[in-house]
């Protein structure tokens, strides 16, 4: 693939924003007279992190053999955020590939751009529909008998690159933090790219907000949850957070597929579209979620009325989500090679941070410092984190646990957690919460930065399994005769209509 920051136009944005060397930030200049250049942090090599990383990558491996199995299109969602706004680009269903970009207003007949030759004759002598939908739809007809099933989509480069310009330079240092929590690092900021476009002050219709866009009420439980203050515009903030709660999902499913899925489309869904996977006859959650999913979009085409009852509100981005999120991994790993990564320091501060204090105290102009926090309006609270590019030690306790191994105890307790027995039934029993208390208490005696961070959201976990009424739905859809029968006219219908074809 074409490298993706000359694809969304970022090289002269990130020679604007990014330093070519630590020594020429803004900060490190300011302070030269008095302070060494900007550390060089150097972390240990990734499989050496920690001992869970083992089994963390064996069922990431897992994951990536599935999703190429069951959903081959991954690879054509990387093509939506890298070019830019205004196109409707075609790609093959059955390996990703890219076909076709066009202008979503104007001549496609004449200003296509075909990525294999042989079907640029494709629309010669074609009147083509006016209406963008149907025009759409008339092209997908003409391209299957050639090349096989295809989708498309319009394009997002927009809702990327001005964040992957100003903020590609941090990927590093944020996927160190979602390493740190037993989660891929592509994996973790592929969400984050898929959810805000790295951009920390996102904000959604549904009021889901920041880096990977938890929903308003549940930052405030997690922020009453947690010792220190969370400013949830600041990404630096929200990362370690957003690795905790995939690493436990994960956990819970023993697969990140259905875990990235339960953060876009919620616990019950996936429970219902994990268990019509089972009745189908899938070995693992990973295979159950997946031919799950591809049951009720099947479903959903033939009747949404008439078999809501099997999906709910479980429709087709949610069936798109983990796929999209897999497929701009390639786009994480070439906007960091493509930029000059900078170290992110954290400081817990006692009192409130000024603005005016930061920017006569660093020498960082306003824009940079904004950088480093998003966040930032007039002051940093006290119990928040500042974030800069060197440490500080008069702005407080460097909380930079990325920048350090992990601890032993914090070490074992992951290790051991990622490895517990998954199953979405397990973990709702009332038995199982026992377990989780346990580790609640291991992380949180670690004193460790990132043992507070995992037991404040396995606490918010906990709450969530014992509150909400996921497992009686669940039970209830597991076990209900008239489910079961409405399972069994939708296999049967869907059957019908494969032999009919």
């Amino acid at each position: 693939m074409r490298n993706l920051a000359v694809l969304l136009g970022l090289v002269p944005a990130l020679a604007l924003v990014l330093s070519s060397s630590p020594a020429s930030l803004p900060f490190a200049s300011a302070r030269a007279q008095t302070q060494p250049p900007l550390p060089q942090v150097e972390a240990p090599p990734r499989s050496a992190l920690l001992p869970a990383q083992e089994h963390v990558h064996a069922r990431y491996q897992a994951d990536i053999a599935a999703v190429q199995r069951f959903r081959p299109t991954h690879h054509f969602w990387r093509h939506i955020f890298t070019i830019p706004d205004g196109s409707i680009i075609f790609g093959s269903a059955e390996d990703g590939r890219l076909l076709a970009t066009f202008p979503t207003q104007g001549n496609w007949a004449q200003e296509g751009v075909w990525e294999d030759a042989a079907l640029e004759d494709t629309l010669e002598g074609v009147r083509l529909q006016s209406r963008l939908t149907r025009r759409r739809d008339q092209v997908e007809a003409l391209l299957t008998p050639i090349v096989g099933e295809v989708v498309h989509n319009p394009t997002r480069g927009r809702f990327l690159s001005p964040h992957a310009a100003r903020y590609g330079g941090f990927l590093d240092q944020w996927g160190l933090i979602y390493e740190r929590f037993g989660v891929p690092a592509e994996i973790g900021l592929a969400q984050a790219v898929v959810e805000s476009g790295l951009n920390g002050r996102a904000r959604s219709q549904a009021d889901a907000r920041g880096f990977c866009q938890f929903l308003r009420r549940n930052w405030n439980h997690l922020d009453r949850l947690a010792p220190n203050v969370i400013e949830v515009y600041n990404q630096t903030t929200q990362a370690p957070y957003c690795a905790a709660y995939l690493s436990i999902l994960a956990t819970m499913y023993g697969s990140f597929i259905p875990a990235l899925s339960e953060h876009h489309a919620g616990g019950v869904n996936v429970g219902r579209t994990v268990i019509n996977g089972e009745r189908l006859g899938g070995v693992d959650t990973r295979e159950q979620y997946l031919m799950g999913s591809e049951f009720v979009r099947d479903l959903r085409n033939i009747s949404i009325r008439r078999y809501r009852a099997l999906f709910r509100t479980y429709g087709p981005r949610s069936f798109l989500y983990s796929e999209m999120v897999f497929g701009n991994t390639v786009n994480v790993q070439q906007l960091s090679l493509g930029a000059v990564q900078t170290p992110i320091f954290a400081m817990r501060t006692s009192r409130n941070l000024p603005l005016s204090e930061l920017r006569r105290k660093t020498g960082l102009s306003t824009s940079e410092l904004k950088r480093f926090n998003p966040a930032l309006v007039k002051q940093v609270p006290a119990r928040a984190n500042v974030y800069l590019p060197e440490y500080v030690e008069e702005f407080g306790e460097d909380v930079s646990f990325w920048h350090r191994s992990a601890t032993p105890s914090f070490a074992a307790a992951l290790n051991d957690f990622v490895r517990l027995e998954a199953g979405v039934k397990r973990w709702h029993e009332a038995s199982f919460e026992a377990t989780l208390r346990e580790f609640q208490e291991r992380f949180q005696e670690t004193g460790t930065e990132e043992g507070t961070v995992m037991a404040t959201t396995l606490r918010y976990v906990i709450g969530d399994l014992r509150t909400s009424r996921r497992a009686a739905i669940l039970s209830e859809f597991r076990t209900d005769g008239r489910i079961l029968d409405l399972f069994r006219r939708g296999l049967q219908e869907l059957r019908a209509g494969a032999s009919d074809d």
